[in-house]
């Protein structure tokens, strides 16, 4: 599937923790302007990468509890999961080729 997913607290657990495929997760804001100008990178890694790596979006906003249990403190922060646990880290935005480096080699 290609495409960025939206997740909440409610459902991040499915998505990302119980994920067959390597997630990387976008933590972002509406107010944050290093969050709006990395998304269209994201989205083009989702569609680069589609059937290896789920990427999916969480507004730390609106769902607290999921940012607050990884200790996010600065947006925008992208962890990337595989079997559950977190395997790299990215915290403030970056550049294309440091954000897809991220995602290489996972699957």
């Amino acid at each position: 599937m290609a495409g960025v997913i939206e997740v909440t607290d409610a459902t991040f657990d499915a998505e990302v923790l119980q994920s067959s495929e390597p997630v990387l997760v976008d933590f972002w804001a509406t107010w944050c302007a290093p969050c709006k100008a990395i998304a269209p990178v994201v989205d083009q890694l989702a569609e680069k990468y589609a059937g290896q790596v789920k990427f999916v979006k969480m507004n730390s906003d609106d769902n607290p509890r999921t940012p607050a249990r990884y200790n996010i403190r600065s947006l925008p922060t992208l962890l990337v999961f595989k079997g559950g646990e977190i395997v790299r880290q990215q915290i403030g935005a970056a550049p294309a080729q440091k954000i897809e480096g991220l995602v290489q080699g996972l699957s």
